[in-house]
This record gives C-alpha cells, structure tokens and sequence, in this order.
C-alpha cells in the first residue's frame, strides 16, 4: 500500500514542482502553455523527432519517483498531424526495471523480458471510421484520459509483482496537464460538484471514485464528459 503522502491519490507535476525544473528534467521544445480548451496551463513537447524533445521525471537515471500507487493517470494530448511517445520505467518486486512504452509510432503489440512496447490508437471526434487508425494523430484528436493500471499489465504480459513507478518520460508531439498515481479506480466522467460530493447517482456504482477536482478536465453545464474526451485504461482488473 502506498506511503501517507501518496493518498489517497499524488498529482506528480504538483508533488515535484515540475515548473522549478530541479527535480525533473526538460530536452528540446518544452513550454507551459495555456491550453483554450482546458482554461489552464499545460506542458507542450514538440519537435521533429518523437525522442528528441521531452519531459522527464526525475531528474536523473539513477534516483527514482518510488511512487507505489496501482493507477497511473496521465491526461495528454497528442499534437494534430503528430507522433508522440511515453515511456514508464517500473521496477518489480524481483527489482527487475521494466520499462513500458506507448506510442502512435508502434505497429504492433511487442514484448522482452524488460519491455512492453503498446501501439496507441489516437482517437478524434470525426467517428468510428478514423478511430482504431494507428498513425499520426487526426486533426481532431481529443483530450484523453489515460489510465495504466500497472500491477496488472506486468502480470498480464510478464508475469512479475509490480513494486513502484520508477521515472517517466513523456517525448514528443504532446500537451499534458499532468500525472496522478493512486490506488483508486477514478472515473473522469463522475464528477465532484463544488460542494464536494459526487453528482447525484455516481455514488452506487461499486468501486468507482469520482475524479479529484485537480485533475478534471472541464465541462461546461448541458454537456457530458464522454462526448468531449476520450478514456483509455490498460490493465483492467480482471485481467483483460
């Protein structure tokens, strides 16, 4: 279970104070940004080659995050008419370093014994028809919630004990708002309203937390979170 201060859930950029720059580490095109549809500040890494421009975390190779929470929670956006690139150092129980990596740049699904490598299908609003297109990302490419449930990914596809997040790395072409690590299964669409509490009827369905409010994406009145972002989970707990 994770330390005191990783619950019940850590927002890593905040945790690590990623603008100061002294426990993380940037190469190539990186900029805070104010994103229009977010009515925020994001982090944009651009640049020619997905691996020569990014954002990493920590600082150096050899210290790690050691952040124990089974969720990773990355909220991106790939850049239109690009291809992007993450890679996710975790250490397993064995203290053997895995690093899973996902990008629109993979064909296909590959796997060693130290890496796992996903194709990421980037999805758009313009239908079923350019959706599950692997390749760049379309113009219309969406806001995403991506949810990397990494103690089950390591025993799906390598049959090891997951022990802790070890160092990320996010290349280019992508905005991202930020990082969350928790143990809790948190649902985007289920919302807390500015009294706290979840929307009415979120509350009964078993095992899901509606998403903190510093990590939620808006949405205006009248409209649904489903039809303005796309979520993605990898590693569902039964094991699919």
């Amino acid at each position: 279970t994770p330390a005191a201060w990783q619950r019940p859930y850590l927002n890593v950029f905040k945790h690590f104070h990623v603008e100061d720059w002294k426990r993380s580490a940037r190469e190539g095109d990186v900029a805070a940004v104010t994103d229009p549809k977010l009515k925020g500040s994001v982090y944009r890494i651009r640049g020619t080659v997905p691996g020569g421009s990014y954002l990493q975390l920590p600082r150096s190779g050899t210290q790690s995050l050691g952040l124990t929470g089974r969720y990773l929670y990355l909220l991106f956006r790939p850049l239109a008419h690009k291809h992007f690139l993450v890679h996710l150092d975790v250490t397993t129980e064995e203290k053997q370093v895995v690093r899973i990596s996902f990008s629109s740049l993979f064909k296909e699904f590959k796997s060693t014994a130290t890496w796992l490598q996903f194709p990421f299908v980037c999805g758009g609003t313009a239908g079923a028809a350019r959706r599950g297109t692997l390749g760049a990302a379309p113009a219309d490419v969406r806001w995403t919630c991506l949810v990397l449930d990494l103690p089950s990914i390591l025993s799906l596809y390598l049959s090891r004990s997951y022990s802790h997040l070890k160092s990320i790395k996010l290349c280019s072409s992508l905005l991202v708002k930020t990082l969350c690590t928790s143990d809790l299964l948190f649902d985007p669409g289920e919302q807390l309203n500015p009294g706290g509490e979840t929307f009415p009827g979120s509350r009964h369905r078993r095992g899901v937390t509606a998403m903190p409010r510093e990590m939620a994406f808006p949405v205006p009145r009248g409209q649904q979170w489903h039809q303005l972002y796309d979520y993605i989970r990898y590693g569902h707990p039964s094991g699919s």
